[in-house]
């Protein structure tokens, strides 16, 4: 609602309308990708070189800083969204390090089988399946903006999925919206494929939300 607001305020009439549509019905389909990671995959490199460990509480005040000036309104809901996760305690959040500053550049939870419980309560029900023993969940990812355009996310996200074998886990997946192009290209190169839909209508102010999964079907 107070999206609809700012867009008359700015008198962007034709978008008013069209948000207020939505608010009484939207609908929403994200694909759902997998990687097998017995499949070979030459990870693709990013323009910058970089590292994968796991996140440290020094990282949370650089990737995730809800004070910077001029922070949009998308931004700030990225932001405030991960550090929801974080603090939810929820494992385990890999970081990329630009390796010629030593700064981290890009952040992704991998969540394994032991966690179901945790993703099915923390995440709206119905988001993700409940995982199987060999699968993982790639989720929650985020580039800061000043490291965007350097091809980042699909050289970290393939590095970052090779984690899931440690977890005993052969497939990892994650769930990228349907209309994301540049993140379904990313998510490509990082060795996924899609494999199942999800598809949630919206009705009445997100009073009434419906989800389901399907298969992936090509066309």
């Amino acid at each position: 609602m107070n999206v609809a607001l700012e867009l008359l305020a700015e008198r962007r009439y034709a978008d008013f309308a069209r948000r207020c549509m939505g608010l009484i019905y939207d609908q929403r389909v994200a694909l759902g990708l997998r990687r097998d990671l017995e499949i070979p995959l030459i990870a693709p490199k990013a323009k910058i070189p970089i590292r994968i460990r796991a996140f440290e509480e020094s990282d949370l005040p650089v990737l995730l800083d809800e004070n910077q000036p001029g922070l949009a309104r998308k931004e700030m809901v990225e932001i405030r969204t991960r550090r929801a996760h974080h603090e939810a305690a929820i494992p385990t959040c890999y970081v990329a390090v630009d390796e010629t500053t030593g700064s981290p550049c890009y952040f992704q939870w991998l969540m394994g089988p032991s966690q179901n419980a945790k993703i099915q309560s923390f995440f709206p029900a119905q988001w993700f399946p409940v995982l199987q023993e060999n699968e993982a969940l790639l989720e929650n990812a985020y580039t800061p903006v000043a490291y965007r355009g350097n091809g980042i996310m699909s050289a970290a996200m393939a590095l970052i999925a090779e984690r899931a074998v440690d977890l005993g886990c052969r497939y990892v997946i994650t769930f990228v919206e349907r209309d994301n192009v540049p993140s379904l290209r990313g998510c490509r190169k990082s060795g996924f494929s899609p494999y199942l839909v999800r598809t949630e209508n919206r009705f009445l102010l997100n009073l009434v939300k419906r989800r389901r999964f399907e298969e992936f079907r090509e066309g």
